[in-house]
């Protein structure tokens, strides 16, 4: 078996020095049938190692029940397949713009800020954790004819934390469950994020999105010894709703690519090729500078990334430019492009037939009721994704009073006697219109994702500072929530024809069928409609929104079927269904980008 390892200057392959030349492709964010695909669409690029990263959350749904950890291993036996290394970052904690930056939301919700720190309560987690997911990584390793080469230590933890006993605590966690490749850490090329993120005799890189040689004479000046490598060269960026969409000239990325490798360095493109955030999955950012106490930025669906793979694995302009800087170290031609997914063969629209109001979904899938003094929060009623309903009295008879959700994180669709009364959000706390007594209030809350990055890593969801009517709190507060996995399936909700909706404004569960002839990758628009989620065929696409900038969501082609196919759309916030319709096509070209657009800036703000 061959032996990879870590030099004074070099990767070694067998005593031989190799350069590793590795894209970022999240498993996760991936139709697992897309799998092969994308991955020989890495090698087409010529890059010859895979790097993901692994979502506690998304395995570990509640303490001690394990979610499908298998997938990493099938994905680790396909990157072998494709003839990839691999490097696994298993976190514990990825950001990655994902929800709670890979952390279970049951875990913060316990801990709070003891959370990625030696804290025994956190440790005691991680190593259960740890147990179960390294079995998927350990047979697989290089030493026994596996693809595993690199295994990560924490991520970006010089970004978040101080604690150096903590690190070797993750350490000691990887070696005692058989982790015996290399180690590395990743940080920012600052001196705090270096000094804060590294460890003795554990290789430290770096990430950044361009001036490479300033980079990497930080890391040198900070650690003499080890090869060079960026673990993330931000070729792109990410989008929030309500903003622009960005996107990296590819010249541009070409260029700081080629200065990595003059360099010597090895390099991870992040990402070589994004996806899509499913099932509402996508985390959130805040503004405001270093602390990041401004105002939450929820990521949208798409994690196209403007990756020289785009979200429906097509090669970009961005993927022949680097293509060329990468042809120019290889040490033999590249390989052609692996043949395309099937599209959808012919454009279909949707029949709407069914609707039920979100009180009659939340009565068949929500989760108990809580009732008591002050609001609870979405984690204290088991809430990752998805909404809470709150409902509480204002006692009368009284004079009208301004009525304040305070600490609402993050949207809130309110009912006064059950005619909708605003949409509050958070920093617009107050109802625009005072509040009679004797009234009953209903506030429709929905997580928008948490922070995946900075130091409300892991805040609370839903209303954490309770109501107020004028200064006076409002007691006795009953709360519902509505998991968004719950929706996966809709046997027991009952509902009505849809020639039988009342008229005005009908949030609710809209339900339906389209035909399909020639199932392939497609994607879906819904002009009209405001803010919620849909299924295809009980597969959650993920969140689709007005406020944009995404203006459509893709559907992977092993999700649809050919014949009839079950259509989903949960509407949260406003839908007179009139001239409302929901349709498949085709992608569009490559490159057509109909939606605005803003210019990433090079060097970005280290957020993954």
């Amino acid at each position: 078996m061959s032996e990879f390892t870590v030099g004074d200057r070099d990767f070694l392959l067998d005593g031989r020095p190799v350069r590793l030349l590795s894209g970022a492709l999240h498993y996760f964010r991936v139709h697992e049938a897309h799998w092969g695909h994308r991955l020989a669409m890495l090698r087409a690029m010529g890059l010859n190692c895979v790097e993901t990263y692994v979502p506690w959350n998304l395995h570990e749904p509640a303490p001690g029940e394990f979610r499908d950890v298998a997938a990493l291993g099938r994905f680790l036996d396909a990157a072998r397949e494709a003839g990839l290394w691999a490097i696994v970052r298993p976190g514990p904690y990825i950001c990655a713009e994902w929800e709670n930056g890979g952390l279970p939301h049951w875990l913060t919700g316990e801990l709070g800020p003891r959370a990625r720190t030696r804290d025994a309560g956190f440790l005691g987690h991680l190593e259960r954790w740890f147990g179960r997911l390294l079995a998927e990584v350990v047979p697989r390793q290089l030493d026994r004819g596996g693809p595993v080469i690199m295994v990560q230590v924490e991520n970006e933890y010089g970004s978040y934390g101080s604690d150096a006993a903590y690190l070797r605590q993750v350490e000691a966690l990887l070696r005692d469950q058989g982790v015996a490749v290399a180690l590395c850490t990743s940080d920012g090329p600052e001196d705090h994020m270096l000094g804060g993120g590294s460890l003795p005799g554990v290789l430290a890189t770096v990430n950044f999105g361009s001036h490479a040689r300033v980079a990497f004479e930080t890391l040198r000046a900070f650690r003499s010894e080890g090869p060079l490598m960026c673990m993330e060269f931000w070729c792109g960026w990410f989008d929030h709703w309500g903003g622009e969409h960005v996107v990296r000239d590819a010249g541009d990325a070409a260029s700081a690519l080629r200065e990595i490798l003059e360099c010597g360095a090895s390099v991870n493109v992040y990402m070589a090729h994004g996806g899509t955030n499913f099932a509402g999955w996508a985390g959130a950012n805040r503004g405001g500078g270093a602390l990041h106490e401004g105002p939450l930025e929820p990521d949208v669906t798409s994690y196209d990334y403007d990756a020289p793979i785009d979200e429906y694995g097509r090669p970009t302009e961005k993927f022949w430019r680097l293509r060329e800087v990468f042809a120019e170290y290889a040490d033999a031609p590249l390989p052609e492009l692996p043949p395309a997914p099937p599209v959808l063969a012919h454009p279909v629209e949707a029949s709407l037939t069914g609707w039920a109001s979100l009180s009659d979904v939340l009565e068949a899938r929500g989760g108990p009721e809580s009732a008591g003094p002050v609001p609870p929060t979405f984690e204290e009623l088991d809430v990752d994704r998805g909404l809470v309903r709150y409902e509480v009295t204002v006692p009368g008879p009284r004079a009208p009073y301004p009525l304040t959700a305070r600490g609402l994180r993050d949207l809130a669709v309110v009912y006064v006697d059950g005619e909708r009364a605003g949409i509050l959000m958070e920093g617009d706390e107050q109802l625009k219109e005072p509040v009679a007594g004797h009234a009953r209030v209903e506030l429709w809350v929905e997580s928008l994702g948490r922070a995946n990055y900075g130091p409300r890593l892991g805040e609370p969801k839903g209303i954490t500072g309770g109501l107020l009517h004028e200064r006076q709190y409002l007691h006795d507060v009953r709360a519902r929530g509505l998991r968004l996995d719950a929706l996966d399936s809709l046997d027991d909700v009952e509902g009505i024809p849809l020639g039988a909706l009342p008229p005005g404004d009908s949030p609710g569960l809209y339900r339906g069928t389209v035909e399909v002839r020639g199932a392939g990758d497609a994607v879906l628009e819904l002009p009209g409609w405001t803010r919620g989620f849909v299924w295809v065929n009980g597969f959650n696409l993920g969140r689709y929104w007005s406020a944009g900038p995404q203006r459509e969501l893709y559907v992977p082609g092993p999700v649809l079927r050919e014949g009839v196919n079950d259509v989903w759309v949960l509407e949260l916030q406003e839908a007179p269904f009139a001239g409302k319709s929901v349709s498949l096509r085709a992608q569009r070209e490559t490159g057509a980008d109909p939606i605005s657009t803003t210019r990433a800036q090079s060097g970005g703000v280290s957020g993954t």
